[in-house]
């Protein structure tokens, strides 16, 4: 029987298109996920689409469509694109899916049940883009630590996970097992979060309600700690309603607990104390392993489409190819440092790794033999000279290194072991110089070993390189005619020839090289009619605008109901009214230039709207904090007051 291994991604976001740096994750999991199908496993992988929460909402908004439609296609788009770099997923997860709401509710009614989840009140910065709150001591100027937008102060009811109940458990699990990899990210998440000491996490959200509804609370749904994260069990059909070993998922009982979770650095601490927290609550076994690795930058800086430097994988598959930008990511990110990419960068590698140390190695190869044997791979008599053995023992001893550093998820460094294999194929045939003997009959055996040794090498490098460039292994293989039997990675403890005596296939170019001032004349003017065109439509745009403001500005505006429990004149003032007004989560003091209009009888217990994220201001001495919301038509003033039958701490939309 086959042993398991499941693998997970990040399920991606679904506000927008992932660019090339989202897509690495991907393609690193695809290949873990190969080369473990490759030595023999039983995988499952799982990706899929986070398709929940605030931001998605008022994306949705702005185009006039609502949040299911906006990440049906979303979610569509993101599928096509994985598709299209070839990752090889058994599973694709959206947490739209009707399975996943409903394990979901069920896991936050449980621990709801069992004490672990318990309502309250959550009062700091809030940032909208990440959907988080944050303490003073943790922003950064006022922004946010993690994308720098400005935060807002804000208050909301809530339901939290007790956190802080685990972390003794945590603390034991990560320091007593590999949990957390490279070494680095669990000494952070160590020092920095849990000897500190946990808090208690926020896990429901009441100011928007595109999300999944709190079974119990219809006023509540349940956040992406909860929600999200889940993902990896409820894609197995865990639900715990049945726990139950004898009625789980036989999909759950196969293959939890994952083997690893691949993510960004950025989010280790959501899969590493958030998510175990979680399990453990539920009593369900731990992850094995969460692999944080490092980001993509472009040159030196993070993309982003305001620095206007954001690369998308459709764009690079059209100028270098689909198995040279995998081999390019899988090459150039390490396992504890960030990488980086640029055009120059990409054409350098495309042009001396793949065209010229695989590419030129398998066209010289297979030339020769059609030429010298007449396309028939010869025997090999086994009567090694120096070059052979040395050659021999570069190809094994590189499997051995490559197998090493692939069980310990150090793609780059496999990657690099299996180029300096090529380049010693290469060295092989100028040491050997087969053009020259072919010239003496006598060598005619001698020759026929060179090119068995080569055939040999290039079939042994092309399954190592499957998990990396599956599509260039398929062609080396069609080019040789190894069969599916040859592909089967073994212990290559030995050159056994297998494919002796067979014709060839079909010669083809793998990857031709680039002409440099070609590539970044034609990339010039792709740019410069791209930069035309988006003129053209912001031209456009700031013609049609007319002071419109987006959605996103509009969401900006935190508008609460709340009710006058307390009104009366400001000391010294004719037109300012100080109100008491109760917004659920507190009692909020704000001035008001109403006097003219409004006798404090007049609003005492009326309901009205109020702008409940205003920076605090002092009118005459007094702190306001917030603005109630009115009409004004010539010189009378009308306050908009909202039906009683409306609850307190309503968010108006």
């Amino acid at each position: 029987m086959k042993e398991k291994f499941y693998i997970t991604t990040a399920i991606v976001y679904a506000s927008k298109k992932p660019h090339i740096g989202n897509i690495y994750e991907a393609i690193l999991t695809d290949a873990i996920a190969r080369y473990k199908r490759m030595r023999g496993f039983d995988v499952f992988f799982l990706t899929g689409t986070d398709e929940h929460g605030q931001k998605i909402q008022a994306c949705a908004q702005e185009k006039g469509i609502s949040p299911k439609k906006y990440v049906d296609e979303v979610a569509g788009d993101i599928k096509n694109i994985w598709d299209s770099f070839n990752i090889s997923y058994d599973k694709f997860i959206r947490t739209t899916d009707d399975y996943h709401v409903k394990s979901v509710q069920h896991i936050f009614t449980k621990l709801y049940e069992q004490g672990d989840i318990y309502k309250s009140a959550y009062e700091g910065h809030y940032c909208t883009p990440c959907e988080s709150f944050w303490t003073e001591s943790q922003l950064s100027d006022g922004c946010c630590p993690t994308c720098g937008a400005k935060c807002i102060k804000a208050k909301e009811e809530a339901y939290f996970l007790r956190l802080s109940k685990y972390q003794d458990q945590l603390i034991k699990y990560i320091e007593n097992n590999d949990f957390i990899t490279p070494v680095s990210r669990k000494n952070e998440m160590i020092n920095n979060f849990l000897k500190p000491g946990l808090q208690d996490l926020c896990v429901s959200r009441s100011s928007f309600d595109w999300g999944i509804p709190v079974e119990f609370d219809k006023g509540h749904v349940i956040y992406v700690w909860i929600d999200a994260l889940s993902n990896y069990a409820t894609a197995l059909g865990y639900d715990p309603i049945e726990p139950s070993p004898s009625n789980c998922s036989e999909l759950y009982k196969k293959y939890w607990p994952a083997d690893v979770h691949v993510i960004g650095k950025d989010i280790v601490r959501f899969h590493t104390i958030y998510w175990p927290a979680v399990m453990l609550a539920l009593g369900e076994p731990l992850p094995k392993m969460v692999l944080g690795h490092p980001w993509l930058l472009f040159g030196e800086d993070k993309m982003s489409k305001s620095k206007g430097n954001v690369i998308y994988g459709e764009d690079l598959m059209k100028l270098f190819g689909l198995d040279a930008v995998r081999y390019y990511l899988l090459s150039e990110m390490g396992y504890n440092n960030d990488g980086s990419i640029t055009y120059e960068a990409m054409v350098k590698r495309t042009n001396s790794d793949l065209a010229n140390t695989l590419g030129n190695l398998v066209s010289r190869t297979a030339a020769m033999i059609n030429q010298y044997f007449n396309g028939v791979i010869p025997q090999n008599n086994r009567n090694d000279d120096e070059f052979a053995v040395t050659l021999k023992n570069v190809v094994l001893s590189s499997v051995k290194d490559y197998v090493n550093l692939m069980d310990g998820y150090r793609i780059a460094d496999a990657c690099e072991v299996v180029l300096s294999l090529l380049k010693s194929c290469n060295k092989y045939i100028d040491e050997t110089a087969p053009w020259v003997l072919a010239k003496d009959e006598g060598k005619k055996e001698v020759l026929g070993n060179v090119l068995s040794n080569l055939a040999e090498s290039i079939r042994i490098a092309s399954v190592l390189l499957s998990p990396f460039i599956p599509d260039t292994s398929d062609r080396i293989a069609s080019i040789f005619s190894f069969n599916q039997n040859e592909r089967v990675f073994e212990n290559f403890d030995s050159f056994t020839y297998p494919c002796a005596g067979r014709k060839l296939g079909k010669a083809q170019i793998l990857f031709a090289r680039i002409d440099e001032k070609k590539f970044f004349e034609e990339l010039a003017v792709a740019k410069a009619k791209q930069t035309k065109t988006v003129q053209t439509v912001e031209e456009t745009e700031e013609q049609t605008d007319n002071g419109l403001i987006g959605i996103e500005d509009f969401n900006k505006v935190k508008l609460t109901v709340g009710q006058v429990i307390e009104c009366e004149p400001v000391p010294k003032s004719d037109k300012l009214l100080k109100l008491i007004v109760d917004i659920g989560t507190e009692k909020r003091q704000v001035v008001s230039g109403i006097a003219n209009f409004y006798s404090p009888a007049d609003l005492v217990g009326k309901k009205l709207i109020l702008v409940a994220n205003l920076k605090p201001v002092k009118l005459r001495g007094v702190d306001s904090n917030g603005m109630i919301l009115a009409a004004s038509s010539g010189d009378d003033v009308r306050v908009v007051f909202v039906d009683e039958k409306t609850e307190i701490g309503s968010q108006v939309r």
